[in-house]
């Protein structure tokens, strides 16, 4: 059995699957900036069945990573030299690591990089257009993110969809709290909206995606304010929260529904820069075969699908509004003759993860 650790900003999500990828336990326990309980996790670990291996899921995998790793000392040493690349999110997975390891000391862990997915972008799509000496002192590129998500969401529309992979341009819609748009020609990433930073890209729950970075400049400028205060409201006190005052996409939906000027405004917002991204990750590839939503808005929220869809019309999406409206995941809502096929798919890192924790232990083992 192998034991999923996916430690994100607000939770740290447990999962213990059988060899056939059943769900045999499940939990999720709050984090906070110190990390999550430990009496609480050391008493799952004693009720539950012990594992054989454990996944985890780490954010930043820097950029030399392209698959998952073993980890041994040295690998942990270069996690925590990550840690300025992705200060918010690596210090909570490198807690639950610690964490588990402490009382699973035999089982070997495996490292499930959110980066390694989008290794495979071209130079073009990755590289930023500032000095060379930036670019190669600080490692500066576009990484990308929720490559876990993205990677399973790759291997799962061809068999949703009963069609051979190669060939296949899928865009990618990871959309819940943290949202991104990736490119999949082929089963690999060729852009994705996220850059340098999960900062970066469309509209979310709390954070304003891509920005004008003149305006960083002048509120430093003019207002005062340091760059720790500025990051704090771009991913804190941005994005949906900041629009309609609250964070949560149902409400806003709900509020817009009512016809309250702000929800509207918001949701407006959320869907223009939603659109704008999924035709811009159309262009990457020279065309689209497959729109798939995943994620907790992507699954769930019918209205986002129905708006995107809406304006995606030019492209050849088109959807069916009652196949739209059934509640459930992994399943196609295009219109009948619809040029793209437009599908929903259930947001399974957890698969994703166990999947590589078995090719990496087996390399070893074979080795």
């Amino acid at each position: 059995m192998i034991l999923v650790v996916n430690a994100g900003s607000s939770s740290v999500k447990l999962r213990l699957l059988d060899d056939q990828d059943a769900v045999v336990r499940s939990a999720d326990l709050p984090a906070g900036e110190a990390g999550f309980d430990g009496a609480a996790l050391a008493g799952l670990m004693h009720s539950w069945p012990v594992p054989d291996s454990i996944g985890h899921r780490i954010v930043h995998g820097g950029p030399d990573v392209t698959g998952p790793t073993l980890i041994d000392a040295s690998v942990r040493a270069q996690l925590t030299e990550l840690i300025d690349l992705a200060p918010l999110h690596q210090p909570k997975s490198l807690l639950a690591l610690e964490a588990v390891t402490a009382l699973l000391p035999g089982a070997p862990s495996v490292a499930c990089f959110d980066t390694a997915f989008h290794s495979t972008m071209p130079a073009k799509a990755h590289t930023y257009a500032i000095p060379r000496a930036w670019r190669e002192r600080y490692r500066i590129r576009r990484y990308g993110f929720h490559g876990l998500s993205h990677a399973y969401c790759a291997r799962r529309v061809p068999g949703l969809l009963q069609t051979a992979a190669p060939g296949l341009r899928i865009v990618s819609c990871h959309l819940g709290a943290g949202a991104s748009i990736a490119a999949i020609a082929d089963g690999r990433s060729v852009d994705t909206t996220m850059g340098f930073t999960p900062l970066d890209g469309i509209v979310m729950a709390t954070r304003s995606g891509s920005i004008d970075p003149g305006l960083v400049l002048w509120l430093e400028e003019h207002e005062g304010l340091a760059p720790r205060e500025i990051a704090d409201a771009l991913e804190n006190r941005s994005g949906l929260l900041a629009l309609a005052g609250t964070s949560d996409l149902r409400e806003v939906v709900a509020r817009a529904r009512a016809w309250d000027a702000d929800a509207m405004l918001a949701f407006d917002v959320y869907v223009h820069h939603l659109v704008a991204g999924i035709a811009a990750m159309t262009a990457a590839m020279g065309g689209l075969d497959v729109l798939a939503f995943t994620g907790g808005v992507g699954e769930n929220s019918s209205a986002v699908r129905t708006a995107a869809a809406t304006r995606l019309r030019f492209l050849g999406v088109d959807i069916d509004e009652a196949l739209n409206l059934v509640d459930r995941t992994d399943h196609d809502i295009s219109a009948a003759g619809a040029r793209i096929r437009t599908v929903v798919v259930g947001a399974r890192e957890d698969l994703e993860i166990a999947r590589e924790v078995r090719g990496v232990l087996a390399g070893a083992s074979a080795a």
